[in-house]
């Protein structure tokens, strides 16, 4: 049985292997998988359940020496259904939790949500955030992902006891 232990425990830790290598290594530029998200963007909505239809920007900017990322957005134009909040503004700050070297994440909105996210880049030009399926309630799934000068960005929700999530929302757009 000692013989077979080395081998038992590679394969126990093989499905682990590919989270430890999105996380920085001690040392490392924590936003080196998040630099692609720097700058100003347009948002053009461009589908999803929230069946809404709106433009606005966002930012990414390194704040407070560099020490979190932060991303402000607001509307410059919307039309959607009457449960669609049209005024809705929010905030994201990743960060690196204090003592280890993986990114978390908070939001918060004009509408009082606030949602914890664990962040990984599972590839270049990629970055998801992903809430705590342990909380009550709905789960969320936030991605963005840049192809050339196209930035891509989808909001989704998993419904407690569903196995899929579904969009709430998308959009694309330029960097400015």
């Amino acid at each position: 049985m000692q013989k077979f232990l080395p081998l038992l425990l590679a394969l126990l830790l093989a499905p682990v292997l590919p989270l430890q290598a999105q996380t920085p290594p001690p040392g490392a530029d924590p936003w080196a998988g998040l630099c692609f998200l720097l700058g100003n963007w347009e948002a053009k909505t461009t589908g999803g359940m929230a069946q809404a239809v709106s433009t606005g920007s966002y930012s990414f900017a390194l704040e407070l020496n560099g020490q979190l990322l932060a991303r402000h957005s607001q509307n410059s134009s919307c039309s959607g259904p009457a449960s669609y909040n049209c005024q809705h503004s929010d905030l994201l700050y990743i960060y690196a939790e204090a003592g280890s070297p993986a990114l978390r994440a908070i939001y918060f909105d004009s509408e009082g949500h606030t949602i914890h996210y664990a962040v990984s880049t599972p590839q270049p030009n990629t970055v998801v955030f992903l809430s705590d399926p342990a909380q009550p309630g709905p789960q969320f799934r936030l991605s963005y992902e840049r192809a050339g000068d196209l930035l891509q960005g989808k909001f989704e929700v998993q419904a407690p006891g569903q196995g899929a999530f579904h969009t709430y929302l998308s959009w694309t757009g330029n960097q400015k």
